[in-house]
């Protein structure tokens, strides 16, 4: 039998980018099958289905954060 995943998006981060069709890109704070909440970016259909994505616990979206900190620093530099 096939068992239906639960998704509950308990706090909206951003939308990052939205398409022609009504798909947007959000970061979001998820709760998937009533689990805790962790760091969700995926892309979302126009009536809030979740399509494909990355979900990261808290380390990892901290591991993110500073990756992605380090980058934009430097390419400020170098522009």
């Amino acid at each position: 039998m096939e068992q239906k995943i639960k998704c509950n998006v308990v706090r909206n981060l951003c939308k990052i980018s939205e398409n022609t069709r009504g798909y947007t890109v959000e970061a979001n704070l998820v709760s998937w099958n009533d689990a805790a909440p962790k760091l969700d970016i995926r892309q979302w259909s126009p009536d809030h289905i979740p399509c494909k994505g990355v979900t990261l616990t808290e380390a990892e979206g901290m591991l993110l954060y500073t990756a992605l900190k380090d980058y934009f620093k430097k390419e400020e530099c170098e522009v």
